[in-house]
């Protein structure tokens, strides 16, 4: 299947000098955009660029080393609200003079702006191909004309304060770099979206069997609290609980410091391959094709060979959610000691 990115490229013999990128939402998906951005400013580091963003996922971008200006648009998740923040900045927007505009969210309130901004080219995310959520990213800068970007894993915080936080959090678990840290992340958001808790408590007794050093890391918002409970309750001291202690910069980090992560379909899971981290996502009825983790390091157990398979639905038609659990504790044991040694 073709692309359906819409774009104007580049067509000017100069290099533009200033770029805005439109992304509002998820905080996973918004991650996702990072490492083709990083690569976009590593190949073209005289242009500016601005992020438009809003509040609720712009703590990340706005503590990496990457765009000159982060505008955030206040609304919570209210469209009109949305709207109603934008154009009070659409002035302002004016007056940056935008040579190019790269609309990675697409929807109603980005291409309004977009539109309006008149840009000399353009590019729009496509939506709706059978691609992975970064592989279309790539293709709407690319398709600027300016460069071809690939993954870039390598960022840099402006600043030591979070990451200061996070080694004084650490500290208290006896933690630091050099520890052996696998991350697990029950966070998937549906029922046919999760592997069985059980499972993870075996999982970690297997890693413990084969390396005593390990020490498992459980760090998310607070929807996850309770699972958290559970596994600290079975596996006690091998389980450092951080949920709802970081924010989403301090989860980056952390993330940053893995041995491994074993996720389900999450923003966390996001955070964890655009850096290069040895990533092993379980999916259910999520789709593969859009959301798996990119990379090398990267390994996803998915449901596209069955017949059923990428269902979407938020509760298994069958009740037993066979994608999921038909994959045993010692069989990703197994793959993720491999995953780790590329």
């Amino acid at each position: 299947m073709k692309p359906l990115t819409v774009f104007k490229p580049w067509n000017k013999k100069t290099l533009p000098k200033k770029i805005l990128v439109i992304r509002f939402q998820a905080l996973g998906d918004t991650v996702v955009t990072l490492p083709y951005l990083l690569s976009l400013k590593k190949q073209l580091p005289q242009v500016a660029l601005h992020f438009l963003t809003r509040e609720e996922v712009s703590l990340i971008p706005s503590e990496i080393d990457l765009f000159e200006k982060i505008i955030i648009i206040k609304g919570g998740r209210n469209l009109k609200l949305q709207f109603f923040y934008c154009l009070k900045k659409i002035p302002a927007f004016w007056i940056e003079r935008y040579d190019i505009v790269i609309d990675l969210q697409n929807h109603i309130l980005s291409k309004c702006i977009r539109i309006s901004l008149r840009s000399s080219a353009w590019s729009s995310f496509d939506k709706y191909s059978p691609l992975s959520a970064g592989e279309r990213t790539k293709l709407t800068i690319n398709a600027l004309n300016l460069c071809q970007v690939k993954i870039e894993t390598d960022f840099v915080m402006k600043s030591e304060r979070f990451i200061i936080s996070v080694e004084e959090k650490l500290a208290k678990y006896a933690l630091d770099k050099s520890s052996k840290i696998i991350i697990i992340n029950p966070a998937g958001a549906f029922e046919s979206r999760h592997w069985p808790l059980e499972n993870y408590v075996t999982f970690c007794k297997h890693w413990i069997a084969y390396d005593k050093k390990i020490k498992f890391v459980i760090v998310g918002l607070s929807s996850l609290k309770k699972k958290s409970l559970w596994l600290k309750e079975r596996l006690g001291n091998m389980v450092i609980d951080l949920v709802n202690e970081t924010n989403a910069v301090e989860a980056f980090i952390i993330v940053r410091m893995a041995h491994l992560v074993l996720t389900e379909d999450s923003g966390l899971m996001h955070i964890s391959w655009v850096q290069g981290v040895p990533t092993f996502a379980l999916f259910g009825s999520t789709r593969n094709d859009w959301s798996a983790p990119l990379g090398e390091k990267s390994l996803c157990l998915n449901s596209s060979d069955l017949p059923c398979g990428n269902c979407m639905q938020k509760v298994c038609q069958f009740g037993d959610t066979h994608c999921l659990t038909r994959y045993t504790p010692e069989y990703v044991f197994q793959q993720s000691q491999k995953l780790v040694q590329i």
